[in-house]
């Protein structure tokens, strides 16, 4: 594997009318020294790419074939299904 930094983009805001107090504090976590597979190194900035059971990323502006970033753009858990389910 390669070692890559991943970061993991969420709601910016926790509550569906928000105002400047429910900023999500979690809303970015940036995850170093994450493994992944070598071939993707040689991702192209912007490049799209499945991870396994986590969600849909791309390739980060700074993504290098030597340090590797990606960005998460979609997860394929929807938690804020289940927020609205817990406060409804």
């Amino acid at each position: 594997g390669i070692a890559a930094e991943v970061r993991l983009y969420d709601r910016l805001f926790n509550h569906p009318n928000p105002d400047i107090s429910h900023l999500n504090p979690e809303s970015l976590l940036t995850l170093t020294h994450c493994w992944l597979e070598p071939g993707l190194a040689g991702a192209k900035a912007g490049e799209h790419i499945q991870f396994e059971r986590e969600g849909y990323f791309c390739a980060d502006p700074d993504h290098r074939h030597d340090r590797p970033v990606f960005n998460r753009t979609v997860t394929l858990r929807d938690s804020w299904a289940r927020i609205e389910k817990k406060n409804g």
